[in-house]
């Protein structure tokens, strides 16, 4: 019995390749996409193909240092956001006193539970970040799978194309992540 929702089995299946074939390994998404462009050009299969992101990376750019104003602010905002929201779902839905009233209700009260939590997680933290930031994962290396019934197809049409980059399309065999060797880990005590 599988463990995973039915929502990413059915994503997983539309990712899956059979038996995929690597038809080169590219710096920029640019250029990966130029490739299946070119092969959509020649009315091939693209549905056959999957680009993949590889090598990632993740980057955290340092937006400024957490102080408790800085970090009530935000908690106030965040809580004025959550208490307008639920104060327009009840002023929509009841009939007794006054919409706008009730909106300031919840904003007010949305404003200091935010301000609370916001003080009651900070001061969990313990000073050990007391800096904000936003972080996003790229890849650094893109490529382009193919199934292997399609593969020879795929490299003939990119070959006669004279795409640029058309020398990472040699050779290269069978690239998956399956495919990698294993890594073995340094014997105790050797580090």
């Amino acid at each position: 019995m599988s463990t995973q929702p039915n929502g990413l089995r059915t994503v997983r299946s539309r990712l899956a390749l059979e038996y995929p074939m690597s038809l080169g390994i590219f710096e920029k998404y640019e250029e990966a996409q130029k490739t299946v462009d070119t092969l959509s050009d020649a009315e091939f299969p693209v549905q056959n193909c999957l680009i993949v992101g590889t090598e990632l990376k993740q980057l955290e750019r340092v937006t400024g240092r957490l102080t408790w104003g800085r970090v009530l602010l935000g908690g106030a905002l965040s809580g004025i956001w959550l208490g307008l929201f639920i104060g327009l779902i009840f002023a929509l839905f009841t009939s007794q006193g006054s919409p706008v009233g009730i909106v300031v209700a919840t904003v007010l009260f949305g404003a200091l539970f935010g301000v609370i939590w916001g003080a009651i997680t900070y001061s969990l933290t313990g000073g050990r970040r007391d800096f904000s930031s936003v972080s996003l994962t790229v890849p650094s290396k893109y490529e382009v799978l193919v199934e292997h019934k399609h593969a020879q197809r795929a490299r003939e049409i990119l070959g006669a194309g004279g795409l640029g980059g058309a020398s990472a399309y040699a050779a290269q065999q069978v690239t998956t992540p399956a495919a990698a060797p294993e890594q073995v880990p340094p014997p105790a005590g050797s580090i």
